[in-house]
C-alpha cells in the first residue's frame, strides 16, 4: 500500500495498492499510452520498497459495520473505517485551508471522493456472499471523512445490489484487502451490529481470525479461494442469522 499523488486532487492523497498500479500499467502499456507522472512515481515507490512491500501491509484500519435491515431485508452495510494515525496526518495535510486547525467536512470532501473513487476498482474491499453466493453492490451513498483527535475516519454505506430477506441462511461478509497492503480489523464483536428494523431474533457473530479457530480457518479458506488473494484468507468474516419463524 502506498499513498500515491492523484492527478489533479489538488494535493489530496488517496489509497493505491500495488496491485492497482501494476494493472493501470498493464492497461496503459497494452494500449500504447503514456504512464501518468502519478504512476512513475508509484513504481519508483514500489522499487525501493519492494522487498518489505512483500511481507507487511502499510495502512492500518479500524473497521466498524452496521447491518442496515428495510422492510425485513438486509439492504446495505454502512461502514466506518478508522486510518492510522500515520495515514491520517499525510492525507489531510494541506487540506485546512481555512487554517484554523481543523478540518471541516467541505475541507475532506475533495479527498473522500478521491479516495471512493480508488476503493470502486477493489469493490470496496467488502465481499458478502448468501451461502457460496457471491452478492454485489450497488453505488455507495452518504460517504464522507471526518477527523478528530489525528485520527481520519470514512463513512458511507454500500447498499447491496439486491436486498436480501432478513431470514435467508448464510448471510456473511468479510472486509479485506486480497493484497494485504491495508490490514483491515474488526475489534471485537462490538465492531458489528444492527440496524433498527432488524427482526427480533437476529444476530451478527464475528469470526476468529484464521489460527485461532478450525471453523475460522475454513470460512476463511472458502473465501480466499473463491475471490482470490491472501487477504481473504486473513479476513476476520460476519455471519449473519436469524431465527425462522
Amino acid at each position: 500500500m502506498h499513498w500515491a499523488m492523484v492527478p489533479g486532487s489538488k494535493g489530496a492523497w488517496a489509497l493505491v495498492t500495488a496491485l492497482e498500479i501494476r494493472a493501470s500499467m498493464t492497461r496503459q502499456l497494452q494500449a500504447s499510452r503514456p504512464i501518468p507522472v502519478a504512476g512513475f512515481a508509484a513504481v519508483a515507490l514500489l522499487a525501493l520498497w519492494s522487498d518489505t512491500l512483500s511481507a507487511h501491509p502499510h495502512v492500518f484500519v479500524g473497521t466498524e459495520t452496521t447491518v442496515v435491515y428495510d422492510a425485513g431485508r438486509i439492504a446495505a452495510l454502512s461502514h466506518t473505517w478508522t486510518f492510522d494515525e500515520l495515514y491520517s496526518a499525510m492525507a489531510v495535510e494541506g487540506l485546512d485551508k481555512d487554517r484554523d486547525g481543523t478540518f471541516s467536512r467541505e475541507e475532506l470532501a475533495e479527498l473522500t471522493k478521491v479516495n471512493m473513487d480508488a476503493i470502486k476498482e477493489t469493490a470496496f474491499y467488502t465481499f458478502a456472499r448468501l451461502g457460496e453466493t457471491p452478492l454485489t453492490f450497488a453505488e455507495p451513498k452518504d460517504a464522507y471523512l471526518e477527523y478528530k483527535g489525528g485520527i481520519l475516519s470514512l463513512h458511507f454505506d454500500l447498499p447491496l445490489a439486491e436486498p436480501v430477506l432478513a431470514e435467508a441462511l448464510g448471510f456473511n461478509f468479510a472486509v479485506y484487502d486480497e493484497t494485504f497492503y491495508i490490514a483491515f480489523d474488526y475489534a471485537d464483536a462490538s465492531a458489528v451490529k444492527l440496524s433498527e428494523g432488524a427482526p427480533k431474533g437476529c444476530t451478527a457473530s464475528l469470526s476468529a481470525a484464521p489460527g485461532e479457530d478450525a471453523d475460522s480457518v475454513r470460512l476463511a479458506d472458502a473465501f480466499s479461494n473463491a475471490l482470490g488473494g491472501i487477504g481473504g484468507g486473513l479476513a476476520k468474516t460476519v455471519t449473519v442469522t436469524c431465527q425462522r419463524t
